[in-house]
């Protein structure tokens, strides 16, 4: 408990001193006892220079990187929610960079051999100081005794402690969540803490490389059919919870654009391919890269998109695939009815909503992208209204697509840099039509009636058994005995728990530091 009192506290005294605290204010009107305890709890820290006048999301990527690892990661997270920290900012938290630097190569040795044995490790050699380094692991190139012969591979490995200090950082962040809710009511909507909660499961996954290994190779296996989309071979006989073997990408970083014209790559083409691969993934297989920026990409001779760091993926259900196809087709045909229609079904907009007037706000946002130049089309101006459209409807924040949203907005960015000119809703149409003709047509109906009668066969035994539980629940129900989301919410459950019983002890403790600044100074 004080220790995530004590972080909270460290939090707010680099906010406060870096100047983001007024980037904050500029948001969201800050209450006038939250902004009396950052001026209390800065006394005594260093202060920005006279003529500090960085931009406001300089002064917050400033408070981020000082702050640690996970902070960065959430930085990076904020740069795709322009909805909760507006658009300006949102672009200036882009720049965020992931640098750390790296740990010893003894140390990288040393957690080899422990990962995968004394033996194994003597078929590695050439093991080269760290090429990459980031907030959770680093990368290094080496070459590896497959059969009798040597391949070159890159070698990533997890930071030492890196799962304790992200988890008591992120309980820190889940407590700020928490009092950013109570203290603000407008952001309740946006639900933080789910949000932070999301993130919490994203980066303990993220941690287990061998998830990152499978999710590599599932990637791979879903899309070694694609024409121009090459994922990187893993080798699980040197891949183990903290290190992850796998080949050494020989390409061009996407983001080198003088370089990739130099050697002879289409940018136009190459970014309709990112757009229309990411696109795939999503609505064709369901499982798609989470964190495909320009750090993340290289590109081969032959123009081949190489991603890197399978660490965050992506799941969609078929009922969601269904509805994101559906509503960006439906942008794309300027049939609003249709895409309103498909966000009452989806129960993205509450029932009591106005299906028509819903359908109106739509046009106001997708009627100014068509017969213009994307040069003309203000991005701001669109998302503001978006913004303003989720508000005035009162439409909660999806958790389950945060990150198909977020990876929506990166790869459009990567592509509208390769080339400017470049319309997603141009660019994305063929990949759509092709999945809903697919998905609606007479194959895609027999393919669904088919898994459904298999399904309903499977559990024809089962039945009786079945119908005798389900009484039993609709009495259960009717007793009001019953919370149907009770396992499905139970960790957040016990998390919010958790933090309303610190709340008065925050209070407290904040009490407390203010009496003994009055009583010193």
């Amino acid at each position: 408990m004080f220790t995530r009192i004590y972080q909270l506290f460290v939090i707010a005294r680099k906010l406060a001193s870096s100047g983001a605290i007024e980037t904050i204010n500029e948001i969201y009107n800050i209450p006038f006892i939250v902004k009396i305890f950052f001026n209390f709890i800065s006394i005594g820290s260093k202060k920005p220079p006279s003529g500090y006048s960085k931009k406001p999301g300089e002064k917050l990527c400033d408070a981020l990187e000082g702050m640690g690892t996970t902070f960065i990661k959430l930085g990076q997270f904020l740069a795709t929610r322009p909805d909760i920290i507006g658009e300006q900012l949102a672009n200036d938290l882009v720049k965020l960079q992931d640098k750390l630097p790296p740990f010893d190569i003894n140390l990288s040795k040393e957690i080899i051999k422990k990962e995968i044995g004394e033996n194994q490790f003597k078929n590695i050699k050439d093991l080269s100081e760290p090429i990459a380094a980031a907030s959770i692991a680093q990368v290094h190139v080496a070459k590896i005794k497959i059969n009798n012969d040597y391949k070159e591979v890159a070698i990533k490995i997890l930071r030492p402690n890196i799962e304790k200090l992200f988890n008591r950082e992120l309980d820190a962040l889940m407590l700020l969540a928490y009092l950013i809710e109570n203290l603000i009511s407008k952001t309740k909507r946006l639900k933080l803490i789910e949000v932070i909660h999301l993130l919490r499961e994203i980066t303990n996954i993220e941690m287990d490389l061998r998830f990152e290994a499978a999710a590599a190779n599932e990637l791979y296996e879903n899309t070694k059919e694609d024409q121009g989309f090459n994922v990187p071979k893993i080798y699980w006989n040197y891949t183990s919870k903290r290190i992850l073997t796998l080949d050494k990408v020989n390409g061009i970083s996407i983001r080198e654009h003088d370089d990739l014209k130099k050697s002879g790559v289409n940018l136009k083409k190459l970014a309709e391919n990112l757009i229309q691969h990411f696109l795939k993934q999503a609505v064709k297989d369901g499982f798609f890269h989470g964190d495909m920026h320009q750090g993340n990409l290289f590109v081969d001779k032959k123009g081949n998109i190489i991603p890197v760091d399978f660490g965050i993926m992506g799941r969609l259900d078929k009922n969601n695939r269904r509805y994101l196809a559906e509503i960006l087709y439906g942008f794309v045909k300027r049939d609003y009815v249709k895409v309103a229609e498909v966000h009452f079904e989806a129960g993205l907009v509450p029932s009591n909503a106005s299906k028509e007037d819903f359908a109106q706000a739509l046009r106001s946002v997708g009627e100014p992208i068509f017969g213009q130049s994307i040069k003309d089309i203000s991005g701001g101006n669109l998302l503001s209204q978006l913004f303003e459209i989720t508000e005035k409807f009162n439409m909660a924040t999806q958790t389950q697509l945060l990150l198909l949203q977020k990876t929506m907005v990166v790869v459009e960015g990567v592509a509208r840099k390769l080339y400017p000119e470049t319309n997603i809703w141009e660019v994305s149409k063929p990949v759509l039509e092709n999945w809903i003709q697919n998905f609606k047509g007479p194959q895609g109906n027999i393919d669904q009636a088919i898994n459904t009668s298999a399904e309903i066969l499977k559990r024809i035994p089962d039945f009786p058994k079945f119908m005798d539980k389900a009484n039993y629940a609709l009495e259960l129900i009717a007793e009001g005995k019953l919370n149907l989301n009770m396992r499905s919410n139970k960790s957040l459950e016990i998390e919010k728990m958790k933090l309303k019983s610190l709340k008065n002890n925050i209070i407290i403790s904040v009490l407390g530091v203010v009496i003994v600044i009055l009583l010193v100074f």
